[in-house]
């Protein structure tokens, strides 16, 4: 599975028409991607017929989140959903920097029906593997993105491997460093099935640029070659 951001209509587009298999719909990718809004996930999920999920992040301040703004996130989930989208990416730590259960818990009381993410907050761990197994416990909880923990995903291949054996029924998604040069070395290396691009296939490989057909249809392929 080839999962690539977009944050715009004109991206959806081109990443359906590249063959990749889901898109990451995000506003504000220089800050790592933050909720859209209504009206751009209401004509992307319209605009295209492969999978959409959405980010639900209030803020780019940190994973820790107030009362107010989980509240927030509940509704954004909703909307997401009443919106037909496919599913939800989040993430939530608390002061500790571990997965708050408590939180967590309360989000995933309203994604029913909605495939769910759990994002790179996960990288912020001091131990990534045992957080795939509190995140295990949750049936509703359907993938991990990650680069295996904090620095170049090349050198987490270890801790990556010991994620997917942790995983139980969670899709872990490699994303994060990952670019044209390396994917080939890194699914050899982990034999991950699941893999998630931002800049990498963006003209210039920047949050701005727009999305290279070029560059995700030669994925694409990368992809294929394996299968």
């Amino acid at each position: 599975m080839l999962e690539i951001i977009a944050t715009t209509i004109e991206d959806a587009i081109r990443i359906e028409k590249s063959g990749a298999s889901r898109i990451e719909l995000v506003s504000a990718l220089t800050e790592g991607g933050l909720t859209p809004s209504y009206a751009l996930i209401k004509n992307v999920v319209q605009s295209v017929k492969i999978p959409v999920n959405v980010m639900i992040r209030p803020h780019a301040k940190s994973f820790i989140y107030t009362y107010e703004e989980i509240q927030l996130m509940k509704e954004d989930i909703l909307v997401a959903k009443s919106l037909k989208a496919n599913g939800v990416v989040l993430g939530v730590l608390n002061e500790n920097n571990e997965i708050c259960e408590e939180h967590l818990s309360e989000l995933l009381s309203v994604c029913n029906g909605l495939d769910v993410t759990f994002h790179k907050a996960i990288d912020e761990l001091a131990d990534p593997p045992r957080g795939i197994k509190i995140l295990s416990k949750y049936p509703q909880i359907t993938n991990v993105l990650t680069a295996g923990g904090k620095g170049n995903i090349e050198n987490n291949i270890e801790v990556i491997k010991k994620m997917i054996s942790s995983a139980s029924h969670i899709n872990i998604i490699l994303g994060g460093g990952l670019n044209l040069q390396n994917i080939a070395v890194i699914m050899e290396k982990t034999n991950a099935r699941d893999y998630h691009f931002g800049t990498a296939v963006r003209e210039n490989k920047s949050p701005f640029g727009e999305i290279s057909l070029e560059k995700t249809k030669e994925l694409v392929q990368i992809m294929k070659m394996r299968d």
